[in-house]
């Protein structure tokens, strides 16, 4: 390994929430962070405020809503001349309260491309720098919801606009204005966050599928229990960001701290209890102390391989790839 012998880790969207709290876990345990953010200024605030030693992250600029920015960050990382030992994919837009979509540079609504096509692109464009590590756990690590899986008690629970992508006829159509959902029907907000984590976790199994027995790479997704407090939810109504975090604490008891969370990922992506590859990490809905790790069964819309397989070839289609 190049520059201080530690092991690199990227984590996207680590200037807030549970992605901050992964990158000072994983600093406590030894790895050099590259918080990968839309906000410099703000990742470097946040990195002291928390206490990440100065030597410990170098900060780059990414805005995974632009596939431009994408590929430009996969440039500046490798002009730092870093191994890539680990890759979170944490970061996530969620907008409930839109009437109309938001398009990305490319055109494509805004939380699917920032959530999972920026993600994809990345983890195909890093799969190069991930295999050339010479660490022997290299991981990569996406995040997953539990309202996009209806195996887990809080995906059972009948929400309104569950995440359900069809037959993928949006993406097909080329996923512009005047489309903007993965199924090709009208807009919900909503809807998008949760189809877009659904995507995540299908994009894991299928990395899996193809690449794990070739790299030696373990690809995993978690679900880290309910974050009720985190800036994900800063685009909801005011009483939700209020009422939310206690109905989590006191009613269903699955509410966990950012910090908790953090800790969470930086598990999944570090520790050798988690070396299994192409499976779903979760903590349960009901949150007691010392809580263990279990894998966590996904729903046949998160585990059909037909549904992978196109959902593979239409992504790497919209972002340039194929």
């Amino acid at each position: 390994m190049s520059h201080d012998q530690k092991p690199t880790v990227v984590i996207t969207g680590a200037s807030s929430g549970v992605g901050l709290y992964a990158a000072k876990a994983l600093a406590q345990r030894g790895w050099h962070v590259v918080m990968a953010c839309r906000d410099l200024a703000k990742a470097e605030k946040a990195a002291q405020e928390v206490g990440i030693p100065k030597e410990s992250y170098t900060l780059l600029r990414i805005d995974l809503g632009s596939l431009e920015s994408v590929r430009q960050f996969v440039n500046d990382f490798r002009a730092t001349g870093r191994s890539l030992d680990g890759l979170v994919c944490n970061a996530a837009i969620y907008m409930p309260l839109l009437k109309e979509p938001l398009r990305s540079p490319e055109g494509y609504e805004l939380s699917v491309a920032t959530n999972h096509l920026g993600h994809f692109l990345l983890c195909n464009l890093m799969l190069e720098d991930l295999q050339k590590s010479a660490y022997p756990r290299k991981r990569l690590v996406i995040l997953g919801t539990v309202t996009a899986n209806s195996k887990e008690l809080g995906g059972k629970i009948p929400i309104p606009t569950p995440a359900d992508l069809g037959d993928l006829s949006g993406l097909e159509a080329g996923f512009k204005a005047p489309i903007s959902m993965i199924d090709g029907k009208k807009f919900k907000p909503g809807k998008a966050y949760k189809d877009s984590k659904l995507c995540n976790m299908i994009t894991v199994r299928e990395l899996h599928r193809r690449y794990h027995d070739s790299t030696g790479i373990t690809f995993s997704s978690l679900y880290p229990g309910c974050v009720a407090d985190t800036p994900l939810f800063r685009n909801s109504y005011p009483l939700f960001q209020k009422v939310f975090p206690w109905f989590q604490k006191n009613i269903t008891g699955g509410y966990v701290s950012q910090e908790l969370a953090g800790e969470r990922v930086a598990q999944v992506l570090a520790d050798a209890a988690f070396n299994q590859s192409g499976v779903h990490w979760s903590w349960g809905n009901r949150q007691k102390k010392g809580r263990q790790s279990f894998v966590q069964e996904l729903s046949e819309k998160a585990t059909d391989d037909a549904t992978a397989k196109r959902l593979w070839e239409l992504s790497a289609k919209l972002v340039g790839l194929a």
